[in-house]
């Protein structure tokens, strides 16, 4: 457990290093810039995995679930040989 500045009412507080805690002065969060990152973060995340060419959706049906989960697997198979080919072909020469 240790002490934070809050960058609201310039007092310092305890902190246990979460980005939930708040001011024991005023109440608001000692970390409102690590809140906004996080938030960021996540919706950065979001966005990449909905990018994904065989994305998995709640609304899906059952037999279009099945067919993006067999596409994913081809897909990283078919990426893992084509991975391991230019790791060989990078390895034979020196």
């Amino acid at each position: 457990m240790g002490q934070k500045k809050c960058p609201h009412c310039k007092e310092w507080s305890a902190w246990s290093q979460n980005i939930e805690d708040v001011c024991e002065h005023c109440g608001e969060k000692l970390s409102h810039l690590e809140l906004a990152r996080n938030q960021k973060r996540e919706e950065e995340k979001k966005a990449n995995e909905e990018k994904w060419k065989f994305y998995i959706q709640k609304a899906d049906p059952p037999f279009i679930v099945f067919l993006k989960k067999v596409g994913n697997l081809f897909y990283t198979v078919f990426m893992a040989i084509i991975t391991f080919l230019i790791w060989l072909i990078a390895a034979l020469p020196g």
